[in-house]
This record gives C-alpha cells, sequence and structure tokens, in this order.
C-alpha cells in the first residue's frame, strides 16, 4: 500500500463524492484537496493532511488559493502564526465585495 492509498483510506467519503477516488494525484492537485479538506473536512481529516503534506506546505498551498472559507482564513493563520494579508484570497476577497454589503 503507498502513501496515497493510506490518505484514500484515511479521508472522509463525503469530501470527495464528485471525484473518482481511483484517479486521485495527491501531489499535483494538492490545493484542491488541502480547500476541500479545510472548508468541509473533519478533524480527522485535518489530522490526515497534515500528516501527509505538512503544515509548511498546506500554509504555502493555501496563500496561492482565489477563494477561502473567511473561517478557514482564520484558522490556517492562527495555527501558522501568518497573517491574513500574506493570502491571495484576502485580496481577492477585499478587491470583489458582494453588492448587499455595501
Amino acid at each position: 500500500m503507498t502513501q496515497t492509498d493510506d490518505l484514500t483510506d484515511k479521508l472522509s467519503q463525503t469530501l470527495f463524492w464528485d471525484v473518482d477516488r481511483r484517479q486521485i494525484d495527491f501531489d499535483k492537485q494538492a490545493a484542491f484537496f488541502i480547500q476541500r479538506v479545510l472548508e468541509y473536512g473533519e478533524f480527522n481529516d485535518w489530522k490526515a493532511i497534515v500528516s501527509y503534506y505538512g503544515l509548511p506546505r498546506i500554509v504555502e498551498e493555501c496563500k496561492q488559493l482565489r477563494t477561502l472559507d473567511p473561517v478557514c482564513l482564520s484558522f490556517i493563520c492562527c495555527i501558522s502564526h501568518t497573517c491574513p494579508e500574506e493570502y491571495r484570497c484576502y485580496h481577492t476577497a477585499q478587491s470583489n465585495p458582494t453588492p448587499w454589503n455595501s
């Protein structure tokens, strides 16, 4: 069993209902999986991706995301001791305010 097979087994089945789990490439599509686990995963899913990717890679992938839930952004900033201004999604959200909040 490879490390990716092990990760596939550890993650919740409901996280990737729209993806064929046998065709998953966790290294090439890391940002997609990290974002999915952050926004919709359980704590066991979080522990699985931290053990697979490591916190520094998760932070770097999150810094490049165009969108990220504000709660998830706060969480990743808190555990990595980084500022929200370092994340692309923070600036994207600031430049695209929703009409009903302006």
